[in-house]
């Protein structure tokens, strides 16, 4: 009898901790598929040779989830695909791309400390682009108070 009863209180514990687990998902489950508030992503671009993959990234995430609030981050050599008259090594401009993507609201931040180290004159920028103090710490700040995830195509 007291094999059946320890038995009896195993099984009730095991039964307990699985309803407490599938609670626990249920909640989350539930939770996400109320959550309408847009996904946030930074694309962090370091160098351009990178360009043409995160702009198609971006352009691919978009249509999937045209509620996507996207942001692009670049530094270094990142930045020189958003110089006016850019192009791709195969020739193609880069602006047709980036004006795009703009026009879905998607955003272009350059690293001014790379625009001083690299004396590039900030005019020569894409229209639109908007200059932060630092590209690394603007990914940073992205992340860790606005809940941004991060991509690095």
């Amino acid at each position: 009898m007291l094999r059946s009863i320890k038995s009896f209180m195993i099984m009730s514990m095991v039964a307990t901790v699985a309803l407490l687990g599938m609670s626990s998902s249920a909640i989350a489950s539930s939770t996400a598929a109320h959550d309408t508030s847009p996904v946030k992503v930074v694309y962090h671009v370091s160098d351009s040779a990178n360009a043409v993959d995160a702009l198609r990234n971006a352009s691919n995430h978009l249509e999937a989830d045209p509620t996507a609030k996207i942001t692009f981050v670049t530094h270094s050599k990142g930045i020189d695909f958003l110089i006016d008259g850019a192009r791709d090594k195969d020739g193609n401009p880069y602006n047709i791309s980036v004006e795009k993507l703009m026009d879905k609201g998607v955003t272009f931040d350059v690293c001014n400390v790379t625009l001083t180290r690299r004396k590039i004159d900030p005019k020569t920028l894409m229209q639109g682009t908007k200059i932060v103090p630092s590209g690394v710490a603007e990914v940073s700040r992205l992340q860790a108070k606005e809940g941004y995830v991060y991509l690095r195509p």
